[in-house]
């Protein structure tokens, strides 16, 4: 089985994906069982910043999952899919039965990535099957699941490539036989979503919807106008949600002063940075820190 190695960055080790020679590269399945006799109780429920994907689906029982600094609870039949980055902190295993699913990003053909929506950092991260479509998930995990544990019957390089291609009507399954826990969204239009690609990549650079309006052709009243009725909220709201989430981020993961993080998105100072830190999120930058590597409770994210 693979085996997770942690380096520490500050307080939050990034886990790596690193398989035992001999077994196909890039996948692996395992149970909620085999996970806790591997890993120390104690270091799944510390804050953990994988660099592969994690799908989690429970059989029995229940679990909540904290993901990016928002909890989720899991329950019989629902998914959770965590991503590379993505911040994660596991709960209380113990009366949970399931099964994990852990896999590079590169292990998917792109064709798969791009019609899974594998790479999308805004894909919804708990999702339920639709109708009676649990049957067809389970069956894919089932047999993605045989294949991993029939190591030698088929030469490795096979052996591999069913996987990937296992691996690939799963992912897909759950990209379109599940739907998002809650109520459910509208289908974004073009111009949120050319909105939310410019915030994700120039989010470090500028905090005003007149920049991203002016960029994109629109008027801030039309990019906030898209992003209510997409997202349920303001264009700059929108904004700040994702420069504060890149600052927890940070926080929690390195130990980087308040003034190097201020600095590394866009902020004249370590001041600004902790005053607009401290009005979105009702603490400051160092109480944020002190809070996650204390194991403390987080906040619900609204």
């Amino acid at each position: 089985m693979v085996k997770i190695r942690h380096d520490a960055v500050g307080g939050i080790p990034t886990v790596f994906f690193a398989p035992p020679v001999g077994t196909p590269a890039g996948v692996e399945v395992l149970s909620l069982a085999d996970l806790c006799h591997r890993v120390p109780g104690e270091r799944l429920t510390v804050p953990q910043r994988p660099d592969f994907h994690h799908l989690i689906t429970l059989a029995g029982g229940t679990l909540r999952h904290t993901v990016d600094f928002t909890p989720y609870f899991l329950e019989t039949g629902s998914w959770l899919w965590v991503r590379p980055g993505q911040v994660q902190q596991w709960g209380d295993l113990t009366d949970a039965e399931g099964t994990v699913i852990l896999f590079r990003q590169d292990f998917l053909d792109p064709a798969t990535s791009a019609a899974a929506r594998v790479e999308d950092p805004h894909a919804p991260i708990l999702r339920r099957p639709l109708s009676d479509d649990s049957r067809a998930l389970r069956l894919a995990v089932d047999h993605l699941a045989a294949e991993f544990h029939a190591l030698g019957d088929l030469p490795l390089e096979l052996h591999t490539a069913a996987l990937r291609h296992l691996l690939a009507v799963l992912v897909l399954r759950l990209a379109h036989l599940t739907a998002p826990i809650g109520s459910p969204a509208p289908e974004p239009d073009a111009t949120y979503l050319r909105f939310r690609d410019a915030v994700e990549r120039d989010f470090a650079r500028t905090r005003r919807v007149e920049d991203y309006a002016d960029a994109l052709g629109y008027s801030a009243r039309t990019l906030s106008r898209a992003t209510l009725a997409s997202a349920g909220l303001g264009a700059k709201e929108f904004i700040d949600r994702r420069v504060v989430l890149e600052a927890k981020r940070l926080l929690a993961h390195s130990d980087q002063t308040a003034a190097r993080i201020a600095d590394r998105l866009g902020f004249s100072s370590a001041t600004h940075f902790s005053k607009y830190f401290h009005q979105r999120t009702g603490q400051t930058p160092i109480t944020f820190r002190d809070t996650v590597r204390g194991h403390t409770p987080l906040q619900h994210a609204e």
